[in-house]
């Protein structure tokens, strides 16, 4: 009579090292690791009888853990040079995040199969770093700035000599920014600003911005939160091209 022995199926050796961890009923560690170093050999030993996927990254592993049992059988542990990895602990951590994920896909999969498809999220909204430290100012340096902004100030013009102020359009910003694009191939919003004389005009050139990559005429890059907004030729760009746009936004 012949008999067919069923070997359990892993899903690779990390769940196989999970498992007879926690059939030992040992912590993830390296010595729990050297512990079970026999019974993966011996599953090993019985699935080349049999198809097991990817043998080779099972036979990795089983090299590792016969270094880390012949290094716990040392009567001292081994000298490593500065910055060199010790493979019992290097496998532990990579066992103990492999046990995280498992959890979190498990748990992930139950609210899958109960028709629960919405998530809380649990981190906290990314903050921009503090560039600012006005830990050493006191309210005698505020009082002193503010005197300072004061006499500085300069003197309001009376009405009867005031000029109307200076008209702002956003076509004439868009070919601003072309005209950057054609000398530099790319350039910094940034950059734009270097020449403007009030917050409008910063308003009315990020309009001009926004319009030229809803045209495709530009991409825009920014890395970081309150980071440089880098401004590239888009996919609809030509050099030397003249552009009249239907603005969304006019004067």
């Amino acid at each position: 009579m012949t008999y067919t022995i069923h070997l359990p199926v892993y899903e690779g050796p990390l769940d196989l090292l999970l498992e007879l961890i926690q059939r030992a009923e040992l912590d993830i560690t390296k010595i729990a690791l050297a512990q079970v170093t026999d019974q993966y050999l011996a599953y090993l030993r019985q699935a080349q009888e049999h198809k097991l996927a990817d043998l080779s990254a099972f036979l990795v592993i089983a090299a590792r853990l016969l270094q880390i049992k012949s290094e716990a059988l040392l009567p001292r542990p081994p000298e490593r040079e500065p910055g060199e990895e010790d493979p019992g602990e290097a496998l532990a951590q990579q066992l103990i995040a492999y046990r995280r994920f498992k959890r979190i896909a498990r748990y992930l999969a139950g609210r899958q199969k109960a028709g629960l498809r919405t998530f809380v999220r649990l981190a906290p909204p990314p903050l921009p770093e503090s560039r600012l430290d006005l830990g050493g100012i006191t309210l005698q340096d505020l009082r002193r700035a503010m005197l300072h902004a004061l006499a500085t100030a300069p003197t309001p013009q009376p009405l009867s000599q005031a000029v109307a102020p200076h008209r702002i359009r956003i076509r004439d910003k868009i070919h601003l920014i072309l005209d950057a694009l054609r000398r530099e191939r790319r350039t910094t919003f940034r950059k734009l600003l270097k020449t403007v004389r009030s917050r409008l005009e910063i308003v009315v050139s990020f309009l001009a911005m926004l319009e030229l990559v809803k045209q495709r005429q530009i991409d825009v890059r920014q890395e970081q939160i309150f980071g440089e907004i880098e401004i590239l030729p888009g996919e609809a760009w030509s050099e030397d091209q003249e552009l009249e746009f239907d603005l969304e936004f006019e004067e």
